[in-house]
């Protein structure tokens, strides 16, 4: 027998909307259940975002409420310290993005230090391994509120097993109180669920899988039912039929 599994309500994992569309973010803002929102450089292309400062003042003075994480935009370190100050400007419920490192490889982690222990909110990103999530929570500790994000789903794609370092993530955190753990790159509802049994803080993901949690809750059988419904009702909208009538005929 097939039990059903979390429902929505279950959930205590913090629940962020990854995306950079302004209208669609403020429909998500409206749900009680997404505590707050990512955005990255990939989605405010994706999104068509020109001038960044407008946009994300314009999106904070939206959705006050919600925590959101903008991203540094430079791969000089010493720009991104300026752009990090700038942007945590932007209003007391923004967090900084800075990735884990520049695209030579050059770690953050000593600017990061110097940021969070100045009071900026950080939300330290593209981290992948366990050397780096060490690192990162070293650097974060005792500082201003602050996120490690772990790119779990990508870590998937390459074939690689996420949850060890996922695992260590968290209890780090834990041993914090000031940084919370954001499972990133997330690939599917599943992936809720198991950032929530592992205690995670916060898991991020887009509209489409976060819309998808309302039907929590529900089991196999009721899934299989459901799914040959779905088959009957489109055979009939296509109009799709077989003449076994005349086949019969002709044996």
């Amino acid at each position: 027998m097939t039990t059903a599994v979390t429902t929505l309500a279950d959930l205590k994992v913090k629940l962020f909307t990854d995306g950079a569309e302004t209208a669609q973010i403020v429909e998500m803002a409206k749900l009680p259940h997404i505590a707050g929102f990512t955005t990255n450089p990939s989605l405010l292309r994706k999104a068509g975002v020109t001038d960044y400062e407008a946009y994300a003042r314009d999106l904070v003075a939206a959705v006050p409420n919600h925590s959101i994480s903008f991203e540094v935009i430079s791969d000089d370190i010493a720009e991104m310290e300026e752009q990090a100050r700038l942007i945590a400007t932007w209003g007391p419920n923004v967090y900084v993005k800075l990735p884990v490192t520049t695209s030579r490889g050059e770690p953050l982690y000593d600017l990061v230090h110097k940021l969070s222990h100045e009071g900026i909110k950080i939300n330290f990103t593209v981290i992948f391994a366990d050397e780096q999530v060490t690192k990162a929570t070293d650097a974060l500790r005792g500082g201003a509120p602050a996120y490690v994000s772990v790119f779990a789903g990508r870590l998937a794609d390459c074939g690689l097993d996420y949850m060890p370092t996922m695992r260590l993530a968290v209890g780090l955190a834990r041993g914090t109180d000031n940084i919370e753990v954001i499972w990133a790159s997330t690939r599917e509802v599943w992936n809720v669920i198991e950032a929530d049994r592992i205690g995670c803080h916060i898991i991020t993901a887009p509209a489409d899988i976060l819309k998808k949690l309302s039907g929590l809750g529900g089991t196999a059988e009721q899934l299989s039912l459901d799914g040959v419904k779905a088959f009957v009702k489109d055979t009939a909208a296509a109009g799709l039929s077989l003449n076994t009538a005349k086949r019969a005929a002709v044996a």
